[in-house]
């Protein structure tokens, strides 16, 4: 049974593989970067961005072509709030996020944890057929050195 105290902390990204049909998909490619924190008085906040991102040419995201900032919006993934545990199954109750479409769900995901390993996986319906999602999570994997 995992408890609450057992996700506490930062975990870093590791993969996060789709599989639809049998056929398997990395949504932001194999050098994919992220970190989901869960803080012990119940929040949490994830992101994930592709690798290789191009900078704006602007000085931020409001003085940049639009271009740019929507390819910027679709290589990257966050969202955050409360959450809690239901069983094996970790509930993130969405208050803030990049997609507005995202705000006020829930999102469930199944956990399974081995060690410092934490894989998160969902299914998501897609008309007739669904995608299984599967993140892999690292604990205490040091982040990038940025100078």
């Amino acid at each position: 049974m995992v408890a609450a105290e057992h996700l506490v902390g930062a975990w870093h990204l590791v993969a996060w593989e789709v599989l639809t049909d049998g056929q398997h998909d990395e949504p932001f490619g194999s050098g994919a970067t992220g970190v989901i924190t869960y803080t012990a008085d119940g929040m949490m906040q994830a992101t994930i961005a592709a690798a290789d991102r191009e900078p704006y040419t602007g000085p931020s995201a409001r003085r940049s072509p639009d271009a740019e900032v929507a390819d910027a919006a679709r290589t990257y993934f966050s969202y955050a709030g409360p959450w809690h545990l239901d069983g094996e199954v970790v509930v993130h109750d969405v208050t803030h996020a990049l997609d507005p479409g995202f705000v006020g769900s829930e999102q469930r995901r199944h956990v399974d944890l081995d060690g410092d390993l934490l894989v998160l996986s969902a299914t998501e319906p897609i008309g007739e057929t669904s995608r299984r999602h599967r993140l892999t999570w690292r604990r205490n994997v040091p982040a990038p050195h940025v100078e």
